[in-house]
């Protein structure tokens, strides 16, 4: 328990953020949350993720890609947890201006505050696509960090409940397209036992974390169970890695924000996302708890 710490949480609306607030409220930190829109953290995320508006000792409305907004938002913290990232396009911002310049921004306010800790949570194998555009943006932020003088955790998951979500919207529809043969594995982890991960490193060493769950499954294996959770019969449709970043070429043309998002998700799907299991959430639970939400 740390009745006496004070945590700014970013992000604090999103899959993890969400979960993040819980586990640290839970160990008796007081909770600072920086969120966009209040309103949301009031009912609980679509994957399940639940409403934390009540565990939030202050809620601070602000956005990243607004200095003014977020000034004095480290004044008093002790810790900062940075879940804050562009995971959806957007037609002004890029993955550069959030996972960058954004959390530069409150890096910076850190700096000057003299927090006594900063957690960052960037991406596993982001050695194996560096030249992902969402990669450099949390790359370019891990080099500002460990330069800055503060000591720091990089939490590194390899996939989240949620990002599995999606396989499940489509496994709803009935239909799944996917690039390449979907033979290679992950093992996503869930937002609580994530959470847990991330606050554990709050203490220790600097050092960087990679996070993921206790069940490994091919990227077809796991389609497949999102199938059954649903009830249908697996209908999934390879398409050809060629075909797919061609694709990506194409929706550059008209929105390359987009296609910046889209060509993380392709290249994911060339390697194994293998990381150390933690937690006892399993997938397949995850899936069927969706399917009673239906």
């Amino acid at each position: 328990m740390s009745v006496n710490k004070k945590v700014l949480i970013t992000g604090a609306s999103g899959y993890l953020g969400r979960y993040a607030v819980k586990e640290f409220k839970d160990r008796g930190y007081f909770v600072r949350a920086l969120v966009r829109n209040p309103e949301k953290i009031k009912t609980p995320g679509v994957h399940g993720e639940p409403a934390v508006y009540d565990s939030i000792d202050e809620v601070v409305t602000g956005d990243v890609t607004s200095a003014d907004s977020i000034s004095g938002i480290c004044k008093g913290i002790d810790i900062v947890f940075c879940a804050l990232g562009l995971t959806s396009p957007d037609a002004h911002l890029t993955s550069y201006d959030v996972d960058y310049v954004g959390n530069k921004r409150v890096l910076d306010q850190a700096i000057e505050e003299k927090v006594s800790r900063f957690i960052y949570v960037s991406v596993f194998n982001e050695d194996k696509m560096p030249e992902i555009l969402t990669i450099k943006a949390h790359e370019l932020f891990v080099v500002e960090l460990k330069k800055s003088g503060l000591s720091w955790a990089v939490i590194r998951p390899n996939g989240y409940f949620s990002d599995m979500g999606r396989f499940f919207s489509m496994a709803q529809s009935g239909h799944i397209f996917m690039a390449g043969e979907g033979d290679k594995k992950i093992n996503p982890v869930h937002g609580a036992d994530l959470a847990k991960v991330c606050a554990d490193a709050v203490e220790g060493e600097c050092c960087e974390i990679p996070v993921g769950g206790p069940d490994v499954y091919t990227f077809k294996e796991a389609m497949e169970l999102a199938f059954n959770a649903c009830g249908k019969n697996p209908w999934i449709t390879e398409l050809p890695l060629w075909l797919a970043e061609g694709g990506l070429m194409v929706t550059g043309l008209f929105n390359k924000n987009l296609a910046d998002l889209l060509s993380f998700a392709v290249e994911a799907l060339k390697f194994d996302h293998v990381a150390p299991a933690y937690g006892s959430h399993h997938l397949k639970n995850f899936f069927e708890e969706l399917a009673l939400k239906k």
